[in-house]
């Protein structure tokens, strides 16, 4: 099974690359085998352009340059130690054999290993006795995250209700420098505004995010090669660093952030047992006094603080942060419509695309302030957000030559173009739009009065408004029927004007002849 890799994993590789990683721990790093990553980094040195070339093309550029990449799963594999990791939660049962887990497996796999290779990986995974290591975390190399499990409260200042929040916590690994903030949830929108708050604390960007599988971070956890989320992998783009997610079932992945949440359990936690908060913003004010006490504690080993050990040494190898905040995007898929418009349905409005567009699937990329259209993963059009419902935003430089026109209707619009054709047609144009209650049906029938000029050119068409305003009978079809009889230059005088009947002449002075004198 080829799993293909997306524009924003090449760029990952290739920031990681520009950033001093080896091959191996670039695939180490992202879940991608070194074999791989050699590949792609063949690739790259193939082409015509340098990698910070590369890492400046949009993703339809590195999709078209590299349209092949892919990585190769192991399924039959995965499948076996995602069994695995059931048959491990069983071991203290009593009964537990594994003859018995054996058969099950086979029953369900559909490409099943012999017992003995069974028993083979089973024993590489869980080994009798595991050794443990001291890991060395090169300065400003990763920012570790968590949620801790135990939570806070603050209470409903109206109703008393205790209201549950969530604690973030980050920690830098070499300096153990940590952050700590209260939000209303895990939820991926609380969650990445957390990780953009812990950068602007430590002012920097280390080179990668190592996350625990929350649902906020990762689409699809593997052992392997976890999905990340789009969101979470275009903030780690805003930021220029990479998403590093931990296996599941490996505390160990992630032992710094853990004990730093048992850290924050006895210095922060217990400190606020006895308060009560009645906002989120005044938990987070004492959150981050108690915080300040705790990164300024000395080590007894290093005669230095977290704070001093961060300022010395971890801060200068952090990047800079980006010039402006990351904001959320979220995303949906819209039809273009045959007027030149895409639906946008979380505040059912309408927004604009070149009109050639029209018929093609589109994917919307909005934020709390702008409107994106792409197809073909190519930027197609760009709004500001209007909460309004039923709104239409308009971009003319999207609209073709016929729909420039017609959105260029206005009285204004349709007194100038009467004005050439003499003052009598402009005083008609006037009384048309203004009687009429819906304007754009004064606007057609302005528009068919103007036109008349040619078929019968600007003096009739002057003469016979001129006839319309002395007799009151205003109307297009009206003056049509005059211009259509030639009343404009007859000197004969007609009993009536109506508009669904013809118009017969009447000799001599009859009681309607004043109506056109």
């Amino acid at each position: 099974m080829a799993n293909t890799l997306d524009p924003m994993d090449l760029k990952q590789i290739i920031s990681l690359h520009l950033d001093g990683f080896s091959n191996r721990k670039i695939g180490a790093t992202l879940g991608i085998s070194r074999n791989t990553v050699n590949n792609y980094m063949r690739l790259f040195r193939a082409v015509d352009r340098s990698l910070e070339e590369l890492l400046a093309c949009d993703n339809a550029a590195l999709e078209a340059l590299f349209p092949s990449s892919t990585t190769i799963a192991n399924p039959r594999y995965e499948e076996l130690m995602l069994y695995f990791d059931g048959i491990n939660k069983a071991r203290n049962h009593p009964g537990f054999t594994f003859l018995f887990h054996y058969q099950e497996y086979v029953q369900t796999a559909r490409e099943p290993y012999s017992y003995t290779q069974f028993m083979e990986h089973y024993n590489r995974k869980y080994a009798k006795v595991k050794g443990s290591m001291k890991l060395e975390h090169d300065p400003g190399n990763e920012m570790y995250i968590d949620f801790a499990g135990k939570k806070l409260q603050i209470v409903d200042r109206s109703t008393g209700e205790l209201i549950p929040v969530e604690v973030f916590v980050a920690i830098l690994p070499n300096s153990q420098y940590t952050y700590v903030e209260a939000c209303h949830s895990q939820k991926r929108a609380d969650f990445i505004a957390c990780c953009g708050r812990a950068l602007e604390f430590y002012g920097g960007v280390p080179k990668a995010i190592v996350s625990d599988n929350l649902k906020s971070a990762v689409t699809r956890a593997s052992r392997y090669e976890a999905d990340i989320n789009r969101s979470f992998k275009d903030f780690a783009r805003h930021y220029n660093c990479v998403i590093n997610p931990t296996r599941g079932y490996s505390p160990q992945d992630k032992a710094l952030v853990e004990n730093a949440v048992h850290l924050a359990y006895q210095r922060i936690y217990y400190p606020l047992r006895n308060m009560t908060f009645f906002s989120l913003s005044e938990l987070n004010r004492e959150i981050r006094r108690l915080l300040a006490a705790y990164n300024n504690l000395l080590f007894k080993r290093k005669q230095a603080s977290r704070l001093e050990l961060f300022q010395s040494i971890e801060k200068g190898h952090l990047k800079p942060l980006p010039t402006s905040p990351y904001q959320l995007k979220d995303y949906c898929r819209a039809k273009v419509q045959k007027m030149g418009y895409v639906y946008f349905s979380p505040d059912k409005s309408y927004y604009s695309v070149p009109y050639r567009y029209i018929g093609q699937q589109t994917q919307i990329h909005y934020t709390s302030t702008t409107v994106e259209v792409y197809y073909n993963q190519q930027r197609i059009a760009l709004h500001r957000r209007n909460p309004r419902k039923g709104n239409y935003n308009t971009d003319r430089d999207h609209l073709s030559s016929t729909h420039k026109y017609y959105v260029d209707w206005s009285p204004e619009f349709f007194k100038k173009k009467a004005a050439v054709h003499g003052e009598n047609v402009v005083a008609c144009i006037e009384t048309i739009i203004a009687s009429g209650d819906y304007p754009e049906i004064g606007y057609k029938r302005a528009m068919g009065l103007i036109q008349l000029h040619k078929a019968y050119g600007s003096q009739r068409l002057d003469s016979a408004c001129k006839r319309a305003i002395q007799a009151d009978a205003v109307a297009y079809q009206r003056i049509k029927n005059i211009l259509k009889n030639n009343l404009d230059q007859s000197s004969l005088f007609y009993q009536d004007i109506e508009e669904d009947k013809p118009h017969i002449p009447i000799h001599g002075n009859l009681r309607g002849a004043s109506a056109y004198q």
